[in-house]
């Protein structure tokens, strides 16, 4: 919109689009639209009887009466004013340098039914004038020189010093909440006078105006009634209906308001809709106008178009969306989308040439309000180096991040400018640290990309917004393997994993290369947590995945043992939650590449099926009261095909193990035999025996309450290099109970026709036999341990070890020990 001005005034005019065709739409590339209104009742005007449509380019303030037209040049009032309907224009059209916005664009077709597409009486009672654009400029020119002489040559030059220091817009004010009432008013208003059929400028302008207080809020007001009441005509700009943009005609209707505030036209060239990226602008005809407004001696920038909303040109619309970044945006910051075609325009200290403004990266709205900084590059292009190009933001509050990268097309304004995860993170590496984000960029082929970078605040859950863009030359792609993708956003830590709990990592966002197939990752935490990991390949199974992974939870820290069974990169990614919060989901806290290129694990190698998400003691066992654990770590690997795990049991509960291994191994053997528990005082020893080399699976389950089920406390591997099968362990039965001990023999499966030693503690019995072939009691020593010498005949029965408490003369089996078979002779 724009207005011809009269010194320290502030015009305000109301304009329409009239054509005959009905059919026709009234446009200019990339700005407002003014959808048009046929007046049947002005048939009879000549000018108007054209066959060809006409378009309403601005509006004069006329009164009926001319003699009070007059009268009110002559007291210096109002000078006729003009508003332009297109801010995309071509440099005929512009009426005027001075204006009060861009150009004032009206949706007749939104504010009135479609069986009322004329005028409104009130508007066809008065008199509509139709003057060629020199009359207007005469007319002004004639107004202009009624002015007092006092008044001329106080507008402040856009370049003149201004005393003091330069006001930004937020010295204006702190934030858009200031403008609240302001807003909800003219917001509220405007819809009431819509439905009332209310079409008269002066009408809309004092009803929207009401209740402001300042010159700031008056701007304000007619601001915001501007940006929630035009749109862009994408029909017209992409070619669906006739564009008209140079008239020779101007229909004037209504009147002028004063406002008190001056303001400038300023046409130049935008990075909007219609903007192809690398282009050169030299010798083009500026496409674009925008405003300035004088504030207290001061000059603002400001641009209604651009505060209405977006264009979405994949489905050929308009996105109402009002922008408050484009009301009195700060020159360092409006300068990157918008070049004046005066330099003195660009309001800057140090002006900047329309060469590097082309090269300049564009930015959106949403990259200033987020408080973001380009770090780098410099400019938008970027060529690749080995492969490579690097783009870097720093930003004050913490943020989350993503980006897009696709095969370069001309225009700027294509694809979505929203998005809610990465489409092909496997392109790049993207990781956020506290005050940073880092894009390592990979061209997957020879070619120019574009890039659309994404964010959003981290505490916000709407679609990440896109923020700025670059292009991509690639002359030579770098050779490397596929990079999973990654639909968690940023590698390394989330933003959001500090207050998920997450204080730390023994790995950082770089890339983590995995010696001997083997990586550890060790976090710490504020709080106790629960934690999940996925590890994705391209090539690997799921199931083998699952495989690859052993987590231990403690309350202070969290670790994974990550097995990488293939060459290539990996995505390891971690979820948590509050450990006491069963019903709150698990989010992402951080995503890591592990890149493995050297020695990867056998299938053999990998963890037992089956783990738990709790190895290893921790959390979960520290609750239960099971404590002093001779192995604090999830892995516990064995030479021998032996070993020992002992703890506390604080709570005396019932406990309960179990060994297992992959299904496809068969051992002779169960694997129940290959574990021996004892139990004396609150300490609990675990002994197992492997039978072969391999990886297994200890499971430690407990009885958290009388009666109830046996719930998981832990799991170890074991992890057993010896090739000698261990020997399996007595049977045990129930009656062999806490206090009880087994010295001799620590093996279930015994020589035939041998004399074997017993030498066993069985607090309470009155009597200890062991039963075979023959029955052999055992005698009680001085240090309380039942023992004897003991046949074990020639295997044909077991030997079942046995003891009588009380005066019960029922014996109760302990356990059981099985005899080898003789070999009989052929």
């Amino acid at each position: 919109m724009s207005a011809t001005v009269a010194t320290q005034k502030f015009s305000f005019p109301f304009s329409c689009a009239v054509r005959l065709s009905q059919q026709d739409e009234i446009t200019q590339k990339g700005c407002v639209q003014a959808k048009a209104v046929a007046l049947h009742d002005l048939q009879e005007n000549p000018i108007l009887s054209k066959p060809s449509p006409v378009a309403v380019i601005g509006a004069l303030v006329h009164e009926e009466n001319s003699a009070q037209k007059s009268a009110k040049a002559a007291h210096g009032d109002v000078a006729p004013a003009q508003v332009l309907v297109c801010a995309e224009a071509s440099q005929s059209a512009l009426l005027s340098r001075q204006c009060v916005f861009e150009k004032l664009a009206v949706e007749s077709e939104d504010q009135r039914p479609a069986a009322k597409r004329q005028l409104s009486s009130e508007s066809a009672a008065r008199t509509i004038t139709v003057v060629k654009k020199s009359a207007v400029r005469k007319e002004a020119e004639e107004q202009r020189q009624l002015k007092p002489k006092a008044l001329m040559g106080q507008r402040p030059s856009p370049c003149a010093a201004v005393a003091g220091k330069k006001r930004r817009r937020k010295d204006l004010f702190t934030n858009s909440e200031v403008f609240h009432r302001v807003d909800s008013h003219v917001i509220r208003t405007g819809v009431e006078l819509k439905e009332k059929c209310v079409y008269d400028i002066k009408t809309i302008v004092q009803s929207i105006s009401q209740g402001a207080r300042t010159e700031l809020e008056r701007l304000r007001a007619i601001w915001v009634w501007l940006c929630h009441n035009i749109e862009y005509d994408v029909s017209g700009y992409l070619g669906r209906s006739e564009k008209l943009s140079s008239p020779e005609e101007v229909i004037a209707a209504g009147r002028g308001v004063e406002v008190g505030i001056e303001c400038q036209e300023v046409p130049g060239h935008s990075k909007g809709i219609g903007y192809r990226q690398g282009q050169s602008l030299k010798n083009v005809k500026s496409d674009h106008l925008w405003n300035a407004v004088l504030l207290g001696g001061q000059w603002f920038l400001l641009d209604a178009c651009w505060g209405a909303g977006r264009v979405d040109v994949q489905h050929e619309s308009f996105v109402k969306r009002f922008d408050d970044f484009y009301f009195l945006t700060d020159p360092e910051e409006f300068i990157d989308s918008h070049f004046p075609d005066e330099e003195k325009w660009q309001l800057l200290d140090t002006p900047i040439t329309l060469e590097e403004f082309e090269r300049r990266v564009f930015k959106t709205s949403a990259f200033f309000t987020m408080g973001l900084k380009l770090i780098q590059p410099h400019h938008s292009h970027i060529v690749t180096d080995d492969g490579e190009a690097n783009v870097s933001l720093g930003f004050s509050r913490p943020a989350t991040f993503t980006y897009e990268m696709t095969q370069h097309q001309d225009l700027l304004h294509c694809g979505a400018s929203e998005q809610k995860e990465s489409s092909n993170s496997s392109h790049g590496l993207l990781t956020v640290s506290h005050r940073s984000m880092k894009l390592q960029l990979l061209p997957p082929a020879s070619g120019v990309y574009d890039v659309k970078v994404f964010a959003r605040p981290e505490s916000a859950t709407t679609p990440l917004i896109w923020v700025c863009s670059f292009t991509v030359e690639c002359p030579t792609p770098k050779a490397m393997e596929e990079i999973p993708e990654n639909p968690f956003l940023s590698w390394g830590l989330q933003p959001v994993s500090g207050s998920l709990g997450v204080t730390g990592s023994n790995q950082g966002s770089d890339v983590a290369e995995v010696e001997e197939g083997v990586f550890e990752l060790a976090m710490k935490t504020s709080k106790p947590l629960m934690v999940l990991c996925e590890l994705v390949h391209p090539e690997l199974e799921a199931a083998v995945a699952k495989r690859c992974l052993a987590t231990q939870i403690q309350p202070n820290a969290l670790s994974c043992h990550v097995l990488c069974p293939l060459r290539g990169f990996y995505r390891l990614s971690v979820f948590v939650r509050d450990y006491e919060k069963t019903e709150v989901k698990f989010q992402n806290a951080a995503n890591f590449l592990l890149h493995c290129k050297g020695k990867v694990v056998g299938p053999d190698e990998l963890f037992p099926p089956g783990l738990g998400s709790a190895c290893g003691p921790g959390t979960r066992t520290s609750e239960a009261g099971l404590s002093k654990f001779s192995h604090t770590t999830a892995l516990v690997s064995t030479q021998q095909g032996k070993c020992n795990i002992t703890f506390h049991n604080q709570r005396d509960l019932e406990l309960h193990t179990v060994l297992s291994r992959e299904e496809s191994k068969t051992a002779a053997v169960p694997l129940s035999r290959q574990l021996f528990c004892t139990y004396t005082d609150t300490k609990v020893t675990v002994s197992v025996s492997l039978p072969d080399a391999g990886v297994y699976r200890l499971g430690l389950y407990a009885r958290l309450v009388p009666g109830g089920d046996f719930n998981p406390m832990c799991d170890f591997v074991l992890r057993n290099s010896c090739d000698q099968p261990g020997p399996p362990f007595p049977g045990v039965y129930s009656a062999w109970r806490k206090g009880c001990v087994l010295f001799e023999p620590r093996v279930g499966l015994l020589e035939p026709l041998t004399w074997v030693r017993f030498r066993v503690r069985v607090p309470g019995a009155q009597r200890v036999s062991v039963v075979g072939e023959t029955r052999t009691d055992l005698k009680l020593n001085k240090s309380r341990v039942w023992e004897g010498e003991v046949s074990t005949g020639n295997g044909l029965q077991q030997l079942k070890l046995a003891a009588a408490s009380g005066e019960s003369s029922e014996m109760a089996v302990l356990m059981i020990f099985d005899i080898k078979q003789l070999e009989r002779e052929v």
